[in-house]
């Protein structure tokens, strides 16, 4: 493999690991403030791309305005989640909320699907098709607006989280919801709100990513168990594991690629799940883990 080739790979490795680490991230929140998983976070991937193609495709909103509206319509739908399917049950054991997020997904799929239709849309990139070269590697400018927005986001979160009332009210509720409870928090407020932030960060990681790969109804479920993978590999409710974690995941689909004899590059999608594996056998907590987040 020529060194261009290889910067290829790790360019568009690291675009791909972007959109896992978002959703990584939106797993931890979750995970922290509830202790459960979240399967429906590959389906606030793809209605982010979706509610986007409408807004910027068929009614000609303002690039900047259709972003900021499809994010905010994903994060009111992972609040009408939480509210409507996971409240009710909040006190049911962690297998069955977990179920829940699963059939949550399968009816989000197929309210997709009705709405937009099974085709594939196209979305126009932000920045026209133009590419920079750097060492014989392609740099599509849409690429640089996947990875400004994910180091934005990224940034964004950690600032909340540390500097914001709210954020550390949700960090409390994440160690001790008991003494959070007892201080004057609202603890299921919390949870409402991380399940909105968690939707945010899917759905602008459905948007940036929307002009590379198309928007689909039906890309929820591969995006959600590599995300998934992407929050076991850093440690499950580690935030910065999370991170790290996604940007594996995609370097190493790409590399794998590159790699893998000629016939099985088509095999990309085994390579995550081939890794976990092997960390959960090697070092279960994950790169970053401990036996419970004591925050993202």
């Amino acid at each position: 493999m020529q060194t261009s080739e290889l910067l290829q790979y790790l360019v568009t490795g690291v675009t791909v690991g972007s959109v896992y680490a978002l959703v990584a991230l939106g797993f931890t929140i979750i995970y922290n403030a509830t202790g459960i998983i979240n399967f429906a976070q590959g389906e606030f991937v793809v209605l982010g791309g979706l509610v986007f193609y409408s807004l910027y495709v068929v009614a000609n909103v303002p690039l900047v305005l259709a972003l900021v509206v499809a994010v905010l319509i994903v994060a009111a739908i992972g609040l009408l989640m939480e509210r409507l399917a996971i409240r009710p049950l909040i006190r049911s054991p962690v297998i069955v909320l977990i179920i829940i997020t699963v059939a949550t997904s399968v009816l989000l799929r197929g309210a997709a699907k009705l709405v937009w239709g099974p085709e594939s849309l196209a979305v126009p990139t932000f920045s026209g098709d133009k590419s920079i070269f750097i060492g014989g590697a392609a740099l599509q400018l849409q690429y640089l607006w996947v990875l400004g927005l994910t180091a934005l986001a990224v940034f964004g979160v950690r600032l909340f989280f540390d500097h914001t009332l709210v954020g550390k009210a949700m960090q409390a509720c994440a160690i001790n919801p008991d003494a959070a409870r007892l201080a004057g928090i609202s603890v299921s407020r919390m949870v409402q709100g991380s399940f909105a932030l968690s939707a945010a960060l899917s759905g602008l990681a459905g948007v940036v990513i929307s002009p590379i790969t198309f928007a689909s109804y039906d890309g929820g479920t591969i995006l959600a168990l590599k995300g998934f993978c992407g929050a076991i590999i850093g440690g499950l409710g580690n935030g910065l594991g999370a991170v790290v974690g996604g940007l594996f995941i995609g370097v190493l689909e790409k590399l794998g690629i590159g790699l893998a004899p000629e016939g099985y590059a088509g095999l990309q999608d085994a390579f995550a799940f081939i890794v976990l594996l092997l960390v959960l056998f090697l070092r279960p907590g994950g790169l970053f883990g401990t036996e419970r987040a004591e925050g993202v």
